[in-house]
């Protein structure tokens, strides 16, 4: 075994990091990647032991190089739908069918493999701060490698060039050996970025992944999200509070309110006047 594992601390190798693809709608429908679906969500519910659903028989598809983007107000089931599909919460009918598996229908050690499909992104980096960049990489991919080594904090040599790979492709590949609690708010999300990456998933979920980045950091994350589905061919799916980041970025934009979605459309048909509706109240 002490072949086969070390621990990383390692230092930067040079930087070529890839250019910026602009953002805008419907580039995977212009590619005719329609047939290639990743993650298909159907008649999926979550109803709490309190009687509250969260989610009323929601479906949804996403395919091969495609970027929806989820809106909708605080409590809408935005952040609920992203957890059932992860696996997180276990919802109360309905499917999520991911990497060839019904990840609803899973418990346990099955349900910690098929889920490797799917990464999340979440709103705090919540990378380790006294820990390399390269080390938090790393371990995106610890779900394939459950041994003793990896519960002391070492990952396989083989994972360590893939991990910079990742973070070359975010483009901070130079920042590899240093402390990740170093790192800004936009760098260490891109870190997050890279970690999700190295879980090798053809699903990206991002719950309001720039949320509390200043404008310039949540475009350049915006960026990077886009160019994983347009380059990398990975449906990613994100969870928004800024409309005029989502019109810009999406394919397609779902609106939800009430546990239910209202819209499911292509960016460019969606009207402002829609999206407005998303976020009157209810009781109103």
């Amino acid at each position: 075994m002490s072949t086969l594992h070390t621990v990383v601390a390692l230092g930067p190798a040079p930087d070529s990091e890839r250019g910026a693809v602009p953002g805008g709608a419907d580039r995977a429908m212009l590619r005719g990647v329609q047939a290639d679906v990743r993650l298909a969500v159907r008649g999926l519910t979550m109803r709490y032991p309190n009687g509250h659903t969260a989610l009323h028989n929601v479906n949804l598809t996403v395919h091969a190089g495609e970027m929806v983007v989820i809106l909708g107000s605080n409590g809408c089931g935005k952040s609920t739908l992203m957890k059932c599909v992860v696996g997180l919460n276990r919802p109360t009918g309905g499917s999520v069918e991911a990497g060839g598996r019904d990840l609803a229908a899973l418990t346990g050690q099955p349900l910690r493999v098929a889920r490797m499909s799917v990464a999340l992104i979440s709103q705090h980096a919540n990378l380790v701060k006294r820990r390399s960049v390269l080390a938090n990489v790393c371990t995106g991919a610890l779900g394939r490698h459950r041994t003793w080594s990896t519960m002391f904090g070492c990952v396989p040599k083989s994972e360590i060039e893939p991990a910079r790979g990742y973070l070359d492709e975010v483009g901070l590949l130079p920042l590899a050996a240093q402390r990740a609690g170093t790192l800004s708010g936009g760098q260490a999300q891109r870190v997050a970025v890279a970690r999700a990456l190295a879980q090798r998933p053809e699903v990206v979920l991002a719950d309001e992944p720039v949320a509390s980045l200043d404008p310039e950091a949540a475009d350049e994350v915006m960026r990077l999200l886009r160019r994983l589905a347009t380059d990398d061919q990975l449906a990613v799916v994100c969870v928004l509070p800024q409309p005029e980041l989502a019109t810009r970025y999406a394919d397609r934009l779902i609106g939800m309110r009430g546990g239910r979605i209202e819209f499911d459309e292509r960016a460019s048909s969606v009207s402002m006047q829609q999206i407005s509706n998303l976020y009157v109240s209810e009781t109103s």
